[in-house]
């Protein structure tokens, strides 16, 4: 017999930046208790759901979250109680009808989000099966390549680096476990070489170095030197991964783009894609996320056009894990592949609706954390779910991201021999 949905509760815990955000807590009528917390993002889109903050200056600078504990406990609980844990997509749906908005504002993405993620996760206890058989079948059996973050700039990090993530993958490797090590082998090698040039070794947002730089370019250079130090060959066992989030140093978000940390001056949109195609063909780069701004659609096509057959070109901020953004470009030939984040869209349904429109458009899609995290490891099994191969979850260090990459190692144990693990495009 299925178990319903007894109590829906919620808290305002602290993320990884010291932020207020939401834990949900889901009872069921069978003794189940699970709850999921929500991270936050720094480098939003402009169409993200809406996160929902109380503005009370009095209090955490007026990113308190408790208005939008309130809206769980007294809208979303009244309404969901009694309804099948094992119904997601109709508990989904009846949150979102609640809501009333297109962005979630009424009742925020957060505290909906909230929601979805512990229900789905009680429904999977209450069967005692694992979250990744639940979400993905008995055939989700492939672990992600993680996309290890190394080397921040940007908006997550306090120095002269313009873009925001220098990512290594191990594309190598026929074990997660094992590309795992090879990463976190070069986070250690690196640090030894920023220590080396006597560079600051203090970590960003995300767990990658932050150190000041001369250009963007020694920021990939001084990667691909880790890699070679830490006894791998790059493009063969170890490539690289950028985000620039170009929004964050666009200021009309289409058509300008002042590389000012680094000195690199102001560009053009095509400048930019000369600028990218020029990396591409240097360095050992297999996926460049949020090269040109949300608002830089030709941008995007036209580097898509020159480069999409050999670099991933993957959408954050330009798609929002929204499928009308998703199908407009697929049909623009915007990109190739999309960052997928539960709380950009802000239910575990609309997500995965978004991967099965990837999925049918040919696409690839990445699986994604926020800059701002709790030690939640649901996007763990949903990667496994999902089975896209890859997954973004920041760095070597700090314990909310470790906490995912450890995840990860537990569910390729709880597969044994099942567990599959390789790059493909």
């Amino acid at each position: 017999m299925t178990a319903r949905i007894s109590s829906i509760e919620a808290l305002e815990i602290l993320d990884s930046r010291g932020n207020p955000t939401i834990r949900a807590f889901v009872g069921l009528d069978d003794g189940t208790r699970a709850t999921a917390s929500v991270p936050s993002g720094a480098s939003t889109g402009e169409n993200e759901a809406i996160e929902l903050r109380d503005h009370n200056t009095g209090r955490y600078n007026g990113k308190g979250v408790r208005t939008a504990a309130d809206n769980v406990e007294k809208i979303i609980a009244p309404e969901l109680i009694g309804l099948p844990a094992d119904h997601q997509a109709t508990i989904d749906r009846l949150m979102i009808d609640l809501d009333g908005t297109e962005n979630k504002a009424a009742l925020g993405a957060n505290a909906i989000l909230g929601v979805s993620m512990a229900v789905a996760r009680a429904a999977a206890q209450s069967i005692g099966i694992p979250l990744y058989r639940y979400l993905g079948g008995s055939g989700a059996c492939r672990l992600p390549v993680p996309m290890m973050n190394i080397l921040n700039g940007g908006e997550h990090a306090d120095n002269s680096v313009d873009f925001q993530e220098f990512m290594a993958m191990p594309i190598g490797f026929d074990r997660f476990s094992d590309g795992l090590r090879a990463v976190a082998e070069v986070f250690h090698a690196l640090k030894k070489i920023l220590n080396s040039k006597n560079l600051a070794t203090g970590v960003g947002d995300e767990g990658g170095f932050a150190p000041n730089l001369g250009s963007n370019e020694e920021a990939v250079e001084i990667i691909m030197e880790a890699i070679t130090a830490a006894g791998y060959q790059t493009g063969t066992d170890i490539a690289l991964a950028l985000d620039s989030a170009a929004s964050s140093f666009s200021p009309d978000l289409k058509s300008t783009y002042e590389l000012t940390w680094s000195g690199g001056g102001t560009l053009t949109s095509a400048e930019m894609v000369a600028m990218v195609k020029k990396w591409v063909d240097a360095y050992p780069i297999i996926s460049w996320e949020d090269p040109l701004a949300e608002g830089d659609w030709d941008g995007f096509a036209a580097l898509t056009g020159q480069v999409g057959e050999r670099l991933q070109v993957v959408g954050d901020d330009v798609f929002v894990t929204n499928t009308r953004y998703i199908q407009q470009g697929i049909d623009w030939k915007t990109a190739n592949s999309v960052l997928i984040k539960l709380n950009q869209i802000g239910t575990v349904t609309e997500t995965m609706e978004a991967i099965r429109m990837c999925r049918d458009a040919g696409w690839t899609y990445v699986i994604s954390h926020r800059s701002g995290e709790t030690e939640d490891t649901f996007i763990a099994d949903f990667a496994v779910a999902m089975d896209g191969g890859q997954i973004k979850t920041g760095s070597a260090s700090r314990s909310d991201r470790i906490a995912k990459y450890n995840r990860l190692l537990e569910i390729e144990r709880e597969l044994g021999r099942e567990a599959r693990h390789y790059w493909k495009r």
